[in-house]
């Protein structure tokens, strides 16, 4: 009998031959063992936290984080200055778009493929991606819209470098196992990327990038540097391959061994990014047994503006510099709209926000949407062309301590309101298999507001928000409200009942009338999902959206409402 097993989904066939069967099997046995001593860890850590009330702090000193190391020599793709598009590589046309020219003709200097935040978390997804990046490396990819009437290629001239983000070591691939056991999720993906679009990339003389999600610790990333040295000895293609990597910085005990990460990366250590909301949502989960740590609205909680926060990024920056690696900041999340009004604002936003960035030392950043590119990009290009160099003070961690405190801001009912309304939208694109949504959690308010491309970050801290409310009975700053399950579960079915009235008033016909029906049912099963995982943080049980199936949903779906 087959060792390894798995649900027979699209294109699996191709990919799954004797030979990769062979190879993944080869690394699950070496190196699963230690992704379970390694999540018992990080629980040893956040349980200390919620229990005894000790944060992560900074490892002791050493000659890691007083000696004068260098990363390797990082490639000349990860040095270049603009940004990098981002969205999920298992939708052919999102995928295509991010590829192609924005609407000033320019193309982003790399491309984030994602099979993580922004992906479905399901085996086709992974399957999907590994098929488009191995066809968008070959300059193959296509896709036609039968719907829409439209036809996806990829355009001619210089694509973007590819950075290929798997899931993390803290999710399971259900649907495949090996010994009846799933496999770590972040072994199938990368090992299906090196193997395949790795060997690609190679042929050409291409670097291989990672970006390297949900990272906690140095011995994570000493994981992750054994994970390619065992590659590199069992898959020919590698063994002269440029391979390197880019730790997200998005969480809390992260931000504490950012030059161990580095270092413990060894010959893969690329750079560093500073992730935003997933840093927060972690924060929150580390500080959300403490009734001292409310938060206030989190729309209102700015890197820029808020101090504690923005000394994390510029020690990113400092430990990059220091280091000789190189740094990529955050996200810009705004969509484009039919209002030129609205995508007036944003782009004001969006490039005041990078020009920070750049300010701070960053090289790059992220964009959600090729409209927003080159107002994204801009900011790092210029300055960098500018003569500007970072000065001797930006090198010193030392001068960006990390501190932990609450943010100054209010806690409102409206604040509370948009983050239920932005997890009941973000779950029922889930539940289509779209791990990212355009949303306006404030559709139907005054102001100007455009669209923002959700992903499970920030369904992930709209949800520790709601449960921290709930869990400390946050009262709003004007003292009228104070926070309950009642009033959360009044929120979550006023929303989802605001959108759809909205969302019946487009139908036109009878087509219109059942694709209504479809996405009113699956708003239904959102609201129960969101119930359910809200209270899972309230009772400190931050289990990861990613990590359920979809029949286990459908059960928490049939099942009475968790409030």
């Amino acid at each position: 009998m087959t060792r390894a097993q798995w649900a027979p989904v699209e294109g699996a066939a191709q990919l799954f031959t004797p030979e990769f069967v062979d190879y993944v099997v080869r690394l699950h046995d070496e190196l699963t063992p230690r992704v379970r001593a390694l999540l018992a860890r990080r629980q040893e850590v956040l349980a200390r936290a919620l229990e005894q009330g000790i944060l992560p702090a900074h490892p002791p000193r050493s000659a890691i984080n007083t000696g004068d190391w260098k990363v390797p020599p990082v490639p000349a793709d990860l040095r270049k200055p603009g940004i990098e598009i981002s969205g999920p590589c298992s939708i052919t046309s999102m995928f295509i778009n991010a590829l192609n020219p924005g609407p000033e003709g320019e193309r982003a200097a790399g491309d984030l493929d994602d099979d993580e935040d922004s992906a479905g978390h399901r085996l086709v997804d992974t399957v999907r991606a590994a098929h488009h990046r191995v066809a968008a490396v070959h300059r193959e990819l296509r896709h036609v819209d039968a719907e829409k009437g439209k036809e996806y290629t990829i355009a001619d001239g210089e694509l973007p470098f590819f950075m290929h983000r798997e899931r993390g070591i803290h999710l399971d691939e259900p649907d495949f196992t090996v010994d009846g056991r799933p496999i770590p999720a972040a072994i199938l993906g990368t090992a299906l990327t090196l193997y395949y679009v790795g060997r690609a990339q190679a042929e050409r003389g291409q670097g291989i990038y990672f970006y390297l999600p949900k990272l906690e610790s140095a011995e994570e990333c000493a994981w992750y540097r054994d994970l390619f040295d065992r590659s590199r000895a069992l898959l020919p293609h590698l063994r002269d391959a440029v391979i390197s990597a880019i730790p997200l910085v998005e969480s809390l005990p992260a931000v504490y061994q950012m030059e161990e990460m580095l270092y413990a990366l060894g010959p893969y250590a690329g750079g560093l990014n500073a992730a935003r909301w997933d840093l927060k949502a972690s924060i929150f989960e580390f500080v959300m047994a403490d009734p001292r740590s409310v938060w206030p609205d989190r729309f209102g909680v700015d890197i820029k503006t808020t101090p504690f926060l923005a000394n994390i990024f510029r020690r990113l920056v400092a430990i990059c510099l220091k280091r000789g690696a190189a740094p990529v900041g955050g996200m810009a999340t705004a969509l484009p709209s039919a209002d030129p009004q609205v995508n007036r604002v944003a782009g004001e936003a969006i490039r005041k926000d990078k020009e920070w960035e750049a300010r701070q030392g960053f090289l790059r950043a992220w964009v959600a949407h090729i409209f927003h590119m080159k107002t994204a990009g801009d900011p790092f290009k210029e300055l960098i062309a500018s003569g500007w160099t970072p000065t001797a003070e930006m090198a010193d961690p030392d001068r960006y301590p990390v501190t932990i405190e609450v943010p100054d801001g209010p806690i409102t009912l409206e604040g509370t309101r948009r983050n239920a309304r932005m997890v009941v939208e973000y779950l029922e694109g889930w539940l289509t298999g779209r791990g990212a949504k355009g949303i306006d959690s404030l559709a139907g308010k005054p102001g100007v507001h455009p669209a923002l491309m959700e992903d499970l970050a920030t369904g992930r801290m709209s949800v520790a928000q709601i449960a921290q409310r709930i869990r400390h009975r946050a009262t709003t700053t004007d003292g009228a409200q104070l926070h309950d399950v009642p009033l959360v579960k009044r929120l979550l079915q006023e929303e989802t009942e605001d959108i759809l009235v909205r969302l019946g008033a487009t139908v036109k016909d009878d087509r219109g009338r059942a694709a209504y029906a479809d996405a009113e049912q699956r708003y239904r099963k959102a609201v129960k999902i969101a119930m359910r995982w809200i209270k899972n943080y309230t009772e400190l049980d931050f289990r990861s959206l990613g990590s359920y199936t979809r029949a286990e949903l459908d059960r928490i779906a049939s099942a009475p409402d968790a409030f």
